[in-house]
């Protein structure tokens, strides 16, 4: 469905954005910037990783001031100074991480700074309810928000926006981790709260998105508008050449827009000798840090030159598959192998030394060390090889880094440019190229390794993995996103509250199957 525009979208913009800069030091993250968001609209911010999408919505909410231009609110100077003031102005922000205290209840997290004074929580309550009829949501209010789906965390943090009653909501990134249904449910609302009145900005890398849902889209490219459109639906290839490289648009298109979902490959799933097969998961368990089981009696099997995907729901055991296969957690039961060597309690560095990459769903965490160099973070895995008596040949990593660059288009100033400065498509580019330079290199996991990347960095990490199944490598693909898993895959697997539902080829027909596996239709197999 369409979101419905109210009349008042012909009145005065909500807010108008009159020639906005902002810089970092040396770099220019937003360049004369112009917009106007109107109430009743949708209007959906495109642009690559590191186009300046997020930077603009934190100067709209306060939490950095812009450097050169002008805001007004209904004709009237606006100028936050922080998120606080940005909120009295009727302004609310949902950021692309969670910011809800896990051990209080979902109504606690909703009434957190809504009331001064004494708190009368059967009155909030009702008025939590109120909200939640208004824009056709459930909530469990008594639940733990530790206890909660993905999703669901998403939508209290939606409602917790929705009960200042703003008169603009900025959305960054809010689909990433959600399940089709819930991304529909979150459209619907978006569609809802913009015929309401409220002027709903969205910022999204998802080309169906925009098609069913925007009224309106700007695309940003080096912090400047480069594109517009009052017909998104329509524009939308006009809107991807905005975005990337025109080189890059014809395989992202055929990604994200067309999704033809070609057949599986010759030879592909299940039809391969023992030898071919390059992991063997064999009753695998694991469990969380207070002893529940979240991952349970999982066996699988990834041949050489396969890629295997894992669909799920966040939350049903692929983050506890992964973190047993990248060596940090312990299984509480089963083995697996890796070439046939049984690596169960390996390391992390024994399992690199076996031949494995490693693409973890956290790079932030556990992918990188964002404080240290470019160069020292594409060598992390390769430091023996340039050690010699003790001493590290600089020269030979520097040189070898400006080559995985070039390979991998990895976009920074150069090789001794801070990792955390990078945009975060150019930060993921560098841990593929990590990984998958590896040598050698036997089985990858890309634990959700398109993550906030833009349709061009998307393209660009699903071609490198592509190359390397046409290399032999065995690939365990872990991601959220069904259309490009049935897209990339040669085979899906999926996972609901630990367990194997099923598992199939990427067809057309086999959408429905894989949709009601995800929602836990059927026996575990």
């Amino acid at each position: 469905m369409n979101a419905v525009v109210s009349p008042a979208s012909a009145a005065a913009p909500v807010l108008s954005l009159e020639g906005i800069g902002k810089r970092f030091g040396a770099f220019q993250a937003l360049d004369d910037v112009s917009l106007d968001l109107m109430a009743g609209d949708v209007h959906c911010l495109l642009g690559e990783n590191g186009a300046g999408k997020s930077t603009l919505c934190n100067v709209i909410f306060g939490v950095h001031q812009p450097d050169a231009g002008a805001m007004r609110i209904g004709g009237a100077a606006y100028r936050p100074r922080s998120p606080r003031e940005a909120i009295e102005h009727g302004i609310a922000m949902v950021h692309q991480h969670f910011s809800l205290v896990d051990d209080a209840s979902v109504l606690d997290n909703l009434l957190l700074g809504q009331a001064r004074g004494k708190l009368d929580r059967a009155r909030e309550a009702r008025r939590v309810e109120a909200t939640l009829a208004r824009v056709g949501l459930a909530l469990p209010l008594e639940a733990r928000i530790a206890d909660l789906s993905v999703g669901e965390r998403q939508r209290v943090e939606i409602v917790k926006c929705l009960m200042r009653e703003p008169r603009l909501l900025l959305l960054d990134e809010p689909t990433a981790v959600l399940l089709p249904a819930e991304i529909d449910a979150l459209l619907d609302t978006c569609a809802r709260v913009a015929a309401n009145g409220c002027a709903v900005v969205l910022v999204t890398h998802k080309l169906k998105e925009i098609c069913r849902i925007a009224t309106h889209a700007t695309v940003l490219q080096s912090g400047r508008a480069v594109a517009r459109s009052e017909a998104p639906a329509s524009d939308i290839d006009r809107l991807v050449d905005a975005m990337i490289r025109r080189a890059a648009h014809a395989e992202a298109a055929d990604l994200h827009a067309r999704l033809s979902l070609a057949p599986p490959r010759e030879g592909s799933p299940w039809s391969r000798a023992l030898s071919e097969e390059v992991l063997q998961i064999d009753g695998l368990a694991a469990r969380d840090a207070e002893g529940v089981t979240r991952l349970s009696d999982c066996t699988l099997v990834v041949n050489r030159g396969e890629i295997v995907g894992i669909a799920g729901v966040e939350g049903n055991g692929q983050s506890e598959l992964g973190a047993v296969l990248a060596g940090m957690t312990a299984a509480a039961a089963g083995r697996f192998f890796v070439a046939g060597q049984d690596m169960t309690r390996a390391t992390p560095r024994e399992l690199t030394r076996a031949g494995v990459g490693i693409v973890p769903e956290d790079r932030h965490a556990v992918g990188c060390v964002s404080g240290m160099s470019l160069v020292d973070n594409l060598m992390l895995n390769h430091l023996d090889r340039y050690s010699r008596a003790g001493w590290l040949q600089r020269r030979a990593m520097r040189e070898r880094a400006l080559e995985l660059m070039e390979r991998f288009d990895i976009r920074a100033s150069g090789p001794d440019a801070i990792f955390g400065g990078l945009s975060g498509g150019n930060q993921q580019k560098a841990v593929l190229a990590r990984e998958l330079t590896l040598d050698p290199l036997h089985f990858l996991l890309a634990a959700q390794p398109t993550r906030g990347l833009d349709v061009g960095a998307v393209a660009a990490v699903y071609r490198h993995i592509r190359a390397a199944r046409e290399r032999g490598v065995g690939v365990l693909l872990i991601s959220s996103e069904l259309d490009e898993l049935m897209s990339v895959a040669d085979r899906i697997v999926v996972l609901y509250r630990g367990r194997i539902m099923g598992s199939c080829t990427p067809e057309a027909a086999n959408r429905a199957r894989i949709g009601a596996w995800m929602a836990g239709a059927g026996e575990p197999q």
